[in-house]
């Protein structure tokens, strides 16, 4: 098997969104999926701020997590702990998301920046609310 190839594969794919971005959170790689998540093309979201994506009002917590993420090197959200937060389209649409982080690193310890790979769940996300509603209802 190609390695390569499966590797360009998996990055291309339209079904997951995958970006990267700098130790800064700016973003440096935007795939297809992301596109399809989003709404914003690779040319709007390269070189943009993660800010693009998340809701002004959780801003500061993100960039908090954000900050001490970088300085440790420690993250639960790589191990397969699932972030689930609300995020921003291109349209101003909020969806609901759920994505594990994978840490890139210089030759040493040091944190360079960061990878998601991202999901749209905004549609279960939904129906567990109705589902919840429904059940205090009753």
């Amino acid at each position: 098997m190609d390695m390569a190839r499966l590797g360009e594969a998996i990055l291309a794919s339209p079904a997951d969104a995958i970006l990267a971005t700098d130790r800064a959170g700016v973003i440096r790689f935007w795939n297809a999926g992301a596109t399809r998540v989003f709404g914003f093309s690779e040319v709007e979201a390269v070189g943009a701020s993660l800010d693009i994506i998340i809701p002004e009002r959780l801003r500061r917590r993100h960039w908090d997590g954000w900050e001490r993420t970088v300085a440790t090197g420690v993250t639960r959200y790589g191990a397969g702990d699932l972030l689930a937060v609300p995020a921003l389209t291109a349209d101003g649409r909020q969806i609901s998301i759920e994505f594990t982080i994978v840490l890139l690193h210089d030759g040493g310890a040091g944190v360079t920046g960061m990878a998601a790979i991202l999901r749209d769940v905004t549609a279960r996300f939904e129906e567990l609310r109705r589902l919840r509603r429904q059940a205090a209802a009753a």
